[in-house]
Formats: structure tokens, C-alpha cells, sequence
């Protein structure tokens, strides 16, 4: 048998209003990092909800172009 994964408490959430056309992969991007010190998924989740690897460095690029 697989082991299964684990995931924070709003993953299901996030993935959801993605896959619904509610949040933008900016917005997923942005549940990486948002709040500060308590973000709501980790980067590993929004490469699963994405299918892109998260990169740090383009989330603060595209937040400076919201």
C-alpha cells in the first residue's frame, strides 16, 4: 500500500478555486507565501496543484506586476 500524503489545511481549498477558475496560478503562487510565518500551502503543494515548480524568486516578480 502507498503512503499518503499529508497536506496543510487550506490545500484542498486552494486547489479547488484553482481547478474552478477562481484563483489565478498568481494566486496559488501567493498561498505559498501569504500570510507571513503561517502560509497556507507549502511550495511542494502548489507544484501538485500547478503542475509548475514553485520559484520564489518569480512570486516576488509577479507580485511588483499586480
Amino acid at each position: 500500500m502507498g503512503k499518503a500524503t499529508q497536506h496543510s489545511k487550506n490545500f484542498a481549498k486552494v486547489k479547488t478555486f484553482y481547478r474552478m477558475g477562481l484563483w489565478s496560478e498568481i494566486r496559488v503562487r501567493n498561498a505559498v507565501t501569504h500570510p507571513t510565518g503561517k502560509p497556507w500551502i507549502t511550495p511542494e503543494e502548489y507544484q501538485e496543484i500547478t503542475g509548475q515548480p514553485y520559484n520564489a524568486a518569480n512570486n516576488k516578480k509577479q507580485a511588483s506586476e499586480e
